[in-house]
């Protein structure tokens, strides 16, 4: 398998600088204190921590649902990422991840075992293992 990349570059000090980051073909963003640690425009690492975890995700539970024979038609998911102090040090304190999926033929107690079990193998999930809550709400699309 192909090693990923990212590339990140921060200047200046940590309350006035500013920073950006490149990976992949199209993923690109600018980072300063205030769009990290207040909510300011810009981008930051946990934004980019929950979209990889939405896709990661995402893919293991097409590829567990397809694996099952009950292939999904769609899988979206979106990650809520939490960072808050924890000892005077910032930390990810949580991920919740809402998954909705569209699956002819499956009903929602299966789904959930299977998004459980997509949950637990995902690499993205396993690297986070140090999260002490992740959370996972999976529910079926209506027709």
């Amino acid at each position: 398998m192909p090693v990923s990349k990212a590339h990140a570059i921060w200047n200046g000090d940590i309350p006035s600088g500013s920073g950006s980051f490149t990976a992949g073909d199209g993923i690109a963003g600018g980072v300063t204190y205030k769009s990290r640690f207040e909510g300011g425009p810009g981008s930051n690492p946990e934004q980019l921590i929950g979209a990889a975890h939405a896709t990661c995700f995402s893919m293991a539970l097409a590829s567990t649902l397809a694996g099952a024979g009950v292939p999904a038609e769609s899988i979206e998911t979106a990650a809520s990422v939490t960072l808050r102090p924890v000892d005077g040090a910032p930390t990810i304190t949580k991920i919740e991840l809402v998954t909705t999926g569209r699956v002819p033929g499956l009903g929602e107690a299966e789904f959930q075992r299977f998004a459980e079990v997509a949950k637990a193998n995902c690499p993205v999930s396993r690297a986070l293992a140090g999260v002490p809550e992740v959370t996972l709400q999976a529910s079926l699309a209506g027709e």
